[in-house]
């Protein structure tokens, strides 16, 4: 019931904070220099009278504010709209954000499943050989950007050929059966992956492995060996179970990190994701699916900080009370 309770008002909670994101945004793309019918305009085909109902149709010759309480409007009731193109906003965030998450769910869970045992064995090893290695690879890891890895990546397919270079399916893929489609997600899934898995996995493993060298040299550790403990029940059983909290808290901003991560990466590799949504519709200055796409954006990261609140009190007795 507790439980319950808190999750009721952490919910509560994040709607003045979604409020604050729609504001700041709506205001800053709609204060921009760019024009949404820039390629109306500079079209000699199109008539000023065509131009005038767009304008209208847009909403751009209300005032901003008036502009923001009809988007709000809207965006309550669900109706999120149509882009510039005068497809269904709705429509387009179905087609993404399915993808944007398989993307995330496999990136975290790869990360955290290398990782962590990664942080482990080098606080074990601490100073040793495997240690300095460790040290070295996750520090070029968290050096390069991830847009030029993405880039050296895609020059790599395209002088191989091993792996494909765009999208997320093939072109025959309805005609596939269920492993063989499965195979194909998978084989373009990789590049993608690799890129999001390096940067995230190089600070995930040192963080690990700062908080299990704090830990290591607390008191309760040092008592529990010196009970007479087995160097496994020390590691795993006491000092693990804490040195994890910190990286539980982090899990949630994750979400936002690997979308924002993702816009270069999807672009580079042409993936039909929801970062490469967002980032080519700042560029069209289309407000509608900005908006749309930037409050999915925050809605993933409120989630990801709910899920991350819950299992921190699974996993800490002290945070129930």
């Amino acid at each position: 019931m507790q439980i319950l309770i808190y999750i009721l008002k952490r919910i509560l909670q994040t709607i003045p904070l979604l409020v604050i994101v729609s504001l700041i945004s709506f205001f800053i793309i709609r204060l921009s220099p760019v024009d949404p019918l820039a390629e109306l305009r500079l079209n000699p085909s199109v008539s000023q009278e065509t131009l005038q109902k767009e304008t209208q149709r847009l909403g751009l010759d209300k005032p901003i504010i008036v502009q923001y309480g009809k988007w709000a409007k809207s965006f309550v009731k669900g109706d999120l709209g149509v882009t510039s193109n005068g497809e269904q906003v709705s429509s387009k965030l179905k087609e993404r954000i399915p993808n944007t998450l398989l993307l995330t769910v496999i990136v975290i869970f790869l990360t955290w499943i290398v990782g962590i045992p990664l942080g482990i064995f080098a606080a074990i090893n601490w100073k040793t050989p495997f240690d300095r290695i460790l040290t070295v690879l996750t520090s070029v890891g968290m050096a390069i950007p991830s847009f030029f890895f993405a880039v050296l990546l895609l020059i790599f397919a395209v002088k191989t050929g091993w792996f494909p270079v765009g999208g997320l399916t093939s072109a025959n893929f309805a005609d596939m059966g269920i492993f063989s489609q499965i195979k194909d997600m998978a084989h373009h899934l990789v590049l993608p992956v690799t890129v999001l898995f390096t940067i995230s996995l190089a600070g995930l493993q040192r963080q690990m492995r700062g908080n299990m060298l704090d830990v290591l040299d607390s008191e309760y550790v040092k008592f529990a060996r010196a009970k007479g403990l087995s160097e496994f029940k020390v590691i795993f059983k006491h000092a693990l179970r804490n040195a994890v909290n910190p990286l539980i808290t982090l899990l949630g901003f994750e979400f936002a990190g690997l979308l924002s991560g993702a816009a270069l990466t999807e672009y580079v590799f042409q993936y039909p994701g929801l970062g490469r949504l967002i980032l080519e519709a700042v560029l069209k200055s289309d407000i509608n699916l900005v908006m749309a796409s930037l409050m999915m954006g925050a809605i993933m990261l409120v989630l990801g900080n709910l899920i991350a609140d819950i299992l921190l009190i699974i996993t800490d007795p002290r945070i129930r009370t």
